[in-house]
């Protein structure tokens, strides 16, 4: 009886055992013909092939008062009019070397502009020598004619010579033009490499399109000029002993709202006043500004295009920003 017993578990153990065998290898199989969505997206990551997607976490996103080139606090903070944030030194930087490039650039195309018209009158100048050529030459044909028929050119008749015999002893070497070789008479310096791009027969010479003079902002691509910059003034956040201190880059809190005093994050929607560039958040805007249009502060009178929303850097919440995901393009296998 005992005997029945132990040997009817042992039974079922490997049966379980045999089961549990089964599921593991189900789990790890690789056989199936079924080519998932995750097999592939980690194929294509070990491969390098296809596009690599990626979103930004909270270290891959500038601070809301950070500028858009540096990425760091701004020390003289300029707003663009759709509300970029940079710092001065920086943006004028960027839009002189900016100038300096599109000046490189015009003195390109005015040297190609220059060599293409030198190659037209060369052309013309060309073709009007072939027609004057061709025209002396069909009036010295004319002359010769009409002297010929008038009789005035005598000619003498000379006895026909005897047939030279030709075999092929008198046979001379080719004349040096008449090579079929592509070695001789300098073709060897005009062989077509195919190999090399620059010497393919359909590789011609790229032509510089005439140049943008127009600077645009490095972030949203609309034109930008210095002056159009608008100063901003930033309030900062007291310290601890109640005194205002400098922004500092270790500091994770640095201003607040000069109307509410709410500290400004990247999650607080800001805007910029134009007038006089203080920052103020957008719960300030719908809740005071937009009822009578008057700046809190100086009393001033307020348009719409006086208020510009400040662009965030995001949070890596997908209701903080936009563009918080990036997309870098790779060669594609295709089977």
């Amino acid at each position: 009886m005992g005997g029945g017993a132990s040997s009817a578990r042992l039974g079922r153990g490997e049966e379980r055992g045999h089961h549990h065998h089964h599921d593991a290898h189900s789990k790890n199989c690789t056989a199936s013909s079924v080519y998932s969505y995750h097999e592939k997206r980690k194929d294509g990551r070990a491969s390098g092939y296809g596009t690599l997607r990626l979103r930004y976490g909270k270290d891959g996103v500038k601070e809301f008062d950070c500028c858009s080139l540096s990425l760091h606090p701004c020390r003289a903070p300029v707003v663009s009019a759709d509300g970029h944030l940079f710092d001065k030194e920086a943006i004028l930087e960027y839009i002189i070397s900016k100038k300096n490039e599109v000046s490189r650039k015009m003195k390109e195309y005015q040297r190609q502009c220059k060599k293409e018209q030198t190659e037209l009158a060369e052309l013309s100048e060309a073709e009007h020598r072939s027609r004057v050529e061709k025209f002396l030459s069909t009036e010295m044909a004319v002359s010769s004619a009409s002297q010929a028929a008038q009789g005035t050119t005598t000619t003498t008749t000379k006895p026909a010579a005897p047939p030279k015999a030709t075999t092929s002893k008198s046979k001379g070497p080719p004349p040096a033009g008449s090579s079929i070789s592509n070695m001789v008479s300098g073709r060897e310096k005009k062989l077509p490499s195919f190999w090399v791009p620059s010497l393919t027969p359909e590789n011609k010479e790229a032509k510089i399109a005439k140049p943008d003079k127009t600077i645009r902002c490095p972030i949203s691509g609309q034109p930008l000029r210095a002056k159009d910059l608008i100063p901003v003034k930033f309030t900062h956040l007291p310290l601890e002993g109640g005194e205002a201190g400098p922004s500092l880059e270790g500091a994770h809190q640095r201003y607040k709202c000069p109307v509410t005093g709410d500290v400004l994050r990247n999650n607080v929607a800001c805007a910029v006043l134009r007038p006089t560039g203080d920052v103020v958040t957008q719960r300030c805007v719908d809740t005071f500004i937009r009822k009578d249009m008057l700046h809190p502060l100086t009393g001033q009178t307020l348009t719409d295009k006086d208020i510009i929303p400040l662009q965030r850097g995001g949070t890596g919440f997908a209701t903080s920003n936009q563009k918080l995901a990036s997309a870098k393009p790779r060669p594609v296998l295709q089977c």
